[in-house]
């Protein structure tokens, strides 16, 4: 993939982000990175990324607390501090809204959720909202990449993230269908892993076993018809926001249950 030059100074503050998870890292302090002004670099880092710098390097912080969660021995409070958070509460309240579950639940259950709430059910209506309209579409899978469960997603921004508003769960690349989706500009969102690799949680393994597609923003709004939304898988890249939303567990049923 060719990198443009602005793609390039969002990569190298990407980087000095990772290098500094546990530090204070300011918007100055990236957009020096960047070699940019403060105000021109929150503009073009938006642009690319689809987000804030902020809110990007918490959802760095928050992938770091989840593979921190699964492959070490660590305890929340010392696991909060080292991705920069000064109160344990608050990083609980936010790896939990973020997340779906709980910092210890996370651990306790491997990276997954054993359930989906009905209000991520995509053929109801979360609570307090009224769908307007249906989105159709196709996930295709490149010859290059194995096939495997698909979880689809429909957020408010690019970074799969908390509850989506409606989300399924397929065998394999193909359709999918939400019914009743909420007045709003929303994404739709990727994620899927081998079959056989159902035991890597969200957001943890590498570029050659995770696959991710995206569409939109896709906007919903009264009389208006919502195009298919046409994905294409492609494998994890820098410029991906992390994934931080806790999946099904599949190995234990889970899809069953959704389906019925």
């Amino acid at each position: 993939m060719t990198t443009t030059p602005i793609e390039a100074a969002v990569l190298r503050v990407i980087d000095e982000m990772h290098a500094n998870l546990g530090q204070e890292l300011t918007i100055d302090d990236m957009a020096r990175t960047a070699m940019f002004s403060k105000f021109h670099f929150t503009r073009v880092f938006r642009d690319v990324m689809g987000t804030s710098p902020g809110r990007f390097l918490s959802a760095l912080r928050l992938q770091e607390a989840k593979r921190l969660l699964i492959e070490t021995d660590f305890s929340v409070a010392d696991i909060s501090s080292q991705v920069g958070y000064s109160s344990v509460g608050t990083f609980s309240s936010r790896f939990k809204s973020c997340v779906g579950v709980s910092p210890s639940m996370f651990r306790e259950l491997d990276g997954f959720t054993p359930e989906i709430s009905p209000a991520q059910n995509p053929v109801a209506p979360v609570e307090g909202t009224r769908g307007i309209g249906v989105l159709r579409g196709r996930v295709h899978l490149p010859e290059d990449r194995l096939p495997g469960h698909c979880f689809v997603g429909l957020f408010p921004t690019p970074v799969p993230q908390g509850q989506p508003a409606r989300c399924a769960v397929l065998d394999g690349p193909g359709s999918f269908e939400f019914r009743d989706v909420p007045a709003g500009t929303w994404y739709v969102l990727v994620h899927s892993v081998p079959y056989g690799q159902e035991h890597v949680p969200s957001g943890t393994g590498n570029e050659d076993i995770v696959s991710v597609g995206s569409y939109g923003p896709v906007t919903a709004h009264e009389d208006t018809l919502l195009m298919p939304a046409e994905i294409t898988l492609r494998p994890l890249d820098a410029l991906d926001p992390p994934i931080l939303m806790a999946l099904l567990d599949l190995r234990s049923g889970a899809l069953d249950r959704l389906a019925g």
